[in-house]
């Protein structure tokens, strides 16, 4: 109902709504609820066109390129998914390249669905610049997330979502917004000095993780992401929550069919995760957002008044 409000059609309302409910199900709540506020203002201000319709072409059998028309980047990823996992099973592997579409929030959500669908996946998006490149000390490269799924047998599958950068950005512009500090190897200032001034941080460029090695992973990211698909570059994209322009940013998903290299792989996924979980003590990732999920679905879902009475302030538009 908000994202309609807001002026979305009924397509890209539903897809946003699904992977934002998603995300605060699982815990990820700095991409959740919250984050679904800047979707609708976006939506409002024209950021996002919410009657985008995705164009979307098929240059090779297994190969799928979507022009999200300055629109959401779940739509088109939505409406290609089950033929990605057919093509997977059927050629061994196959891809989504997407651009020209606002940031797609939790990445996660893109490859933890080809996961349960049985298949192993890798995803890398792009955004707006806010992080130094090696060797620089201003913004090059968004935060650059990437994203690995693989299933496990009769078990939640390994979900990894992490960005390039030592933090995600909304990490910062919360302990901004609240007054806090942030730790040391976060970010610089805009001097290009390091700062744990969290307001200070938001004018200058956040730092990636593990120096150059993270730095690079970003550039990788950034060529998959953008350069693949034609989208916006990070240093051109217009940024994501002012103005009246879409951030034109890229979306890379590769799809794999373990099976056809092992028939056994789930079941080993399996033993192996639990092996490093039980004798260990290895975090497996995407357990938890799992058992999370769970207990959301059986309790639902609780969140802060400010963030209810915001987005009921665009559901009501669509009532009204």
């Amino acid at each position: 109902m908000a994202a309609l409000g807001a002026g979305a059609n009924e397509e890209n309302a539903q897809s946003l709504a699904a992977s934002i409910v998603a995300a605060e199900a699982e815990g990820l709540t700095s991409v959740g609820l919250t984050h679904f506020i800047d979707y609708l203002e976006a939506i409002e201000a024209g950021r996002i066109d919410g009657n985008a319709d995705p164009v979307i072409t098929r240059p090779a059998l297994a190969v799928y390129l979507s022009d999200a028309r300055g629109g959401l980047a779940h739509t088109g990823f939505d409406r290609t998914i089950d033929d990605l996992a057919k093509a997977a099973k059927l050629f061994g592997v196959s891809i989504f390249s997407q651009k020209n579409a606002y940031t797609c929030g939790a990445l996660g959500y893109f490859t933890g669905r080809l996961a349960q669908q049985g298949l192993v996946s890798f995803a890398a998006t792009n955004g707006p610049a806010v992080l130094a490149g090696s060797g620089s000390v201003k913004p090059v490269y968004c935060t650059n997330p990437m994203s690995f799924a693989a299933p496990a047998a009769d078990g939640s599958p390994l979900v990894i979502d992490q960005s390039s950068s030592a933090t995600a950005f909304v990490n910062i512009r919360k302990a901004a917004e609240d007054g806090r500090k942030i730790p040391e190897g976060w970010a610089l200032d805009a001097s290009g000095n390091p700062t744990t001034d969290a307001a200070a941080a938001m004018k200058g460029a956040m730092l990636a993780f593990g120096g150059q090695r993270g730095a690079n992973i970003a550039l990788m990211v950034e060529v998959l992401a953008a350069g693949l698909s034609g989208a916006n570059w990070s240093l051109d994209a217009p940024w994501f929550s002012g103005g009246p322009d879409s951030p034109g940013t890229g979306l890379f998903v590769l799809a794999v069919e373990p099976k056809l290299l092992d028939p056994d792989f789930e079941q080993r996924m399996r033993d192996q995760l639990d092996r490093l979980r039980r004798r260990y003590g290895v975090h497996v990732p995407g357990r938890a957002r799992a058992e999370a999920a769970e207990k959301a679905q059986a309790r639902g879902i609780n969140a802060p008044k400010a963030v209810v009475q915001r987005i009921s302030e665009f559901a009501e538009r669509y009532s009204a």
